[in-house]
């Protein structure tokens, strides 16, 4: 351990959580150097969605590399990419009916977003955007300017401008009709607020603190953006690719962004990659305008085209994903009733859940029973008061049981003072 406090930076953040060494890594379980096993609600933040070294992903990369397949290619044509693209678009794209171009830019959610807030301004010529409450979209300067979190804006060390937050769903506890004030502000000729050139929004905010939007306030909300002419763009870093049930986590509110991010669990198998899906008629890029020097990571070209066959060509992963989150749901929603003074408050949708506590440092101490317990578990919110659950989505029924019911006994912990 020793290795890691000489020499790596203060900035890590996790493994003061974990303070062990992994090692190893198979389904819905990670292992350190001494053996101790541990079940996996984290999921690589997002990342690993169907769980660590799937075989359905690991046997085509093996192979791949094997054959000297391209490994770095920027954006040059190869038969990975090819295979990938044309993947896409038969088991999601047109299934779905959608008519998106495909832009891969450098392979974060943070790049994603800073693409998607390029081309909207270049589109409309506007520079402000219009962001969230409690938002989050990632760490670099234009992903941090329409990031809700004062610590992590506060990282930035400059200005984060041409950005304006407006209230998230139930911001206000359902006491103000939606979008009063942005609808306001948007017709008034005083509001001193510039014409924006987009929204982005989550439909379930992660770090935010796992706080679900409403089908209906989405679908709004897209009205809204229609009538004044901005383009909605939906960050699915985090939710997208079966988290919440469907591949995309807005299909439910029966809505088509202009523009969506991807990254985090679209490779499937925790390499680097993202996506930007564009509507066709937005694809105003000029060659080299955008571009990255690992946007062509073929690889994950191939295990996220092996993972599209494995689990997207029909529906049982959305199926059992949905069925899974709404057991979790039960079991928190008992849980916050048998430890009320706990003031617990269960959130979330699909396989993505929060369970909210009145006294927010007593989430903290919950999750570092749960991995005393053999459990890895994070905090989310403003003020890191919400348990995250966010476990692979291929993650047996067996092993489901055993971490909610080590997520009892760290609640029931907290609860007693054990």
């Amino acid at each position: 351990m020793t290795i890691f406090d000489e020499l790596e930076s203060e900035v890590r953040s996790y493994c003061r959580s974990w303070p062990v060494v992994f090692d190893t890594a198979i389904g819905s379980r990670l292992t350190d150097v001494d053996g101790n096993s541990y079940l996996d609600f984290f999921a690589g933040a997002g990342t690993l969605n169907y769980g660590h070294n799937p075989p359905a992903l690991k046997k085509p990369l093996i192979d791949y590399l094997q054959r000297d397949g391209v490994t770095h290619g920027l954006d040059i044509h190869t038969t990975a990419k090819a295979e990938f693209l044309q993947t896409f678009r038969e088991v999601v794209l047109e299934p779905r009916g959608l008519d998106y171009k495909v832009q891969f830019p450098g392979p974060t959610g943070a790049n994603a977003v800073e693409s998607a807030l390029k081309l909207a301004r270049k589109i409309t010529g506007r520079e402000a955007v219009i962001n969230f409450t409690n938002a989050f979209h990632g760490m670099t300067l234009g992903a941090l300017s329409v990031t809700g979190n004062s610590m992590k804006r506060g990282g930035a060390g400059v200005p984060l401008v041409h950005a304006t937050p407006m209230p998230y769903d139930n911001y206000f506890d359902g006491t103000v009709p939606d979008f009063l004030w942005f609808e306001r502000v948007l017709d008034d000729q005083g509001s001193s607020l510039n014409d924006p050139a987009a929204v982005i929004v989550e439909t379930v905010q992660g770090e935010g603190g796992v706080n679900p939007a409403r089908a209906e306030w989405l679908h709004g909300l897209a009205e809204l953006c229609k009538r004044h002419g901005i383009l909605l763009i939906v960050d699915d870093v985090q939710m997208g690719i079966g988290r919440t049930g469907p591949f995309f986590s807005f299909e439910f509110a029966d809505i088509q962004p202009d523009i969506v991010c991807l990254s985090k669990s679209i490779s499937g198998y925790g390499l680097p990659m993202a996506l930007v899906l564009m509507k066709r008629e937005h694809d105003e890029w000029d060659p080299g305008e955008h571009n990255g020097t690992f946007r062509g990571n073929n690889p994950a070209f191939v295990t996220a085209t092996a993972a599209l066959r494995e689990y997207w060509t029909d529906d049982m992963l959305e199926k059992g994903t949905i069925a899974k989150g709404e057991r979790i749901e039960e079991h928190l929603s008992r849980l916050a009733e048998a430890a009320s003074p706990l003031e617990l408050t269960p959130k979330g949708r699909g396989l993505a859940r929060g369970l909210a506590f009145g006294q927010a440092e007593l989430a903290g101490k919950a999750c570092t029973a749960a991995f005393e317990r053999g459990l890895l578990m994070e905090t989310a919110g403003p003020c890191d008061e919400v348990m995250k659950l966010m476990p692979p989505l291929t993650m047996t029924e067996d092993e489901l049981d055993e971490g909610l019911a080590i997520v009892t006994d760290a609640v029931h912990c907290v609860a007693t003072g054990a």
